[in-house]
């Protein structure tokens, strides 16, 4: 079966996504990506104020007329859903990164607007629920991926979607080389979502601790964490999160497994968990919840994004 390409879906150069990251994506990454030939998303929640949303989409138009996109968390512990979802559909942006619930809703309403939707699914039975709903592609996370991640590998994860659904599959987690690259496409992946690496990027606004530890750190001081969102997040493992411990405590686990507690359990854990992240992103602190996947490996320096894109693009 041929699947449209990443590339030749959104009329880009590359078929990558510079993936949507926490606190961390911001409007100098996203015209960036758009100046070097791929796209990016950038998370709604990253703005506090519709205002401050609908300020950063037009600016990055002012920069350029190539596609970007918006990643909206879907479940209920998003207050702004609602209002995110429909500042998105009145602009019109190219396409959404639906997360952490049921899509159904965006699917529906973007459809008629002609914009795209892809959906985070980290199994066949979530994509193929989404499938059935009329997703454009999936989002296929796998255990590699940093921030909330998957539990299947990026080949197996992309295989086994490849041979039980039509849609085009962007495979994340893992990616940090243009080989990396290659063998996601060669395995059947429509393109890549990319994230880590650039993180430690010029045009990244974390702190230079933050940007230093990319450095210092390798792949295997990436470790999950269960206490700070409800779901298991990837993190690099300082002596601050050591001393913390990565799984949740019995009070936290209690919430989460008790039915009429879980949605409020959730909306409070995902709550404290931005609020530390944001501390430890925007700010310097000991308390450093820094959160990367496994391709930390594969930074050596704090790099212009253009740099950083050349090197995934250099033979593809």
């Amino acid at each position: 079966m041929t699947r449209i390409t990443l590339d030749k879906m959104l009329g880009i150069d590359h078929p990558i996504i510079v993936a949507p990251m926490f606190l961390i994506s911001n409007t100098k990454m996203i015209k960036a990506a758009l100046e070097n030939g791929i796209t990016a998303a950038f998370p709604a929640l990253n703005y506090r104020t519709d205002k401050e949303l609908r300020a950063a989409i037009q600016e990055i138009r002012e920069s350029s007329q190539k596609p970007f996109g918006v990643n909206l968390i879907v479940n209920k512990s998003n207050l702004k859903y609602k209002a995110q979802l429909e500042t998105l559909l009145e602009l019109k942006v190219a396409f959404i990164i639906t997360s952490l619930g049921n899509p159904k809703e965006v699917i529906e309403k973007c459809k008629p607007l002609g914009i795209k939707v892809f959906c985070d699914v980290v199994d066949l039975t979530y994509a193929k629920k989404v499938e059935a709903l009329g997703a454009d592609a999936v989002v296929a996370v796998n255990s590699r991926a940093g921030g909330h991640a998957g539990n299947v590998s990026p080949k197996d994860l992309i295989t086994l979607l490849k041979d039980n659904i039509s849609l085009p599959i962007i495979s994340a987690g893992g990616v940090a080389t243009s080989k990396d690259i290659n063998d996601a496409l060669s395995w059947g992946a429509a393109g890549v979502s990319v994230g880590t690496i650039f993180i430690a990027s010029n045009e990244s606004d974390v702190t230079p601790e933050y940007k230093q530890a990319m450095i210092e750190y390798g792949e295997n001081d990436i470790v999950r964490t269960n206490k700070l969102s409800g779901s298991p997040l990837t993190v690099i493992n300082t002596p601050y999160v050591q001393q913390m411990g990565t799984k949740a405590s019995w009070l936290e686990r209690l919430m989460n497994n008790n039915k009429s507690l879980k949605k409020y359990a959730k909306m409070i854990l995902a709550f404290r968990g931005m609020k530390a992240v944001e501390k430890a992103a925007l700010g310097a602190t000991y308390k450093t919840l820094w959160c990367a996947g496994p391709a930390i490996e594969h930074v050596h320096s704090v790099r212009s994004m253009k740099e950083i894109i050349s090197s995934l693009t250099s033979s593809n």
